[in-house]
């Protein structure tokens, strides 16, 4: 069925940058919200994954550094090294 949706600019925005985001069309990621809304998602996730992608059993989990770098210090000053063999 094909019909015109009017969405509020900032959903509109919202929509545009997640499919940005995922590479997904926004038709898709549309589809596959009313699809979840009405209970006609089969095993869908609230990330819209393509569909060769298997989504994770767990959400990511936010890694903080364990050590931080001198100012003015880069991770190529690290491996760009003399003493490195």
């Amino acid at each position: 069925m094909a019909m015109n949706l009017r969405l509020r600019p900032e959903a509109a925005a919202a929509l545009k940058a997640e499919s940005e985001r995922t590479g997904l069309s926004q038709q898709e990621i549309l589809r596959r919200a009313v699809d979840e809304h009405l209970g006609l998602a089969e095993n869908r996730h609230a990330v819209a994954y393509p569909d060769w992608v298997i989504p994770p059993d767990n959400p990511p989990r936010v890694i903080e550094p364990q050590f931080r770098l001198a100012e003015g210090m880069t991770v190529l000053d690290l491996i760009d090294r003399e003493d490195r063999v």
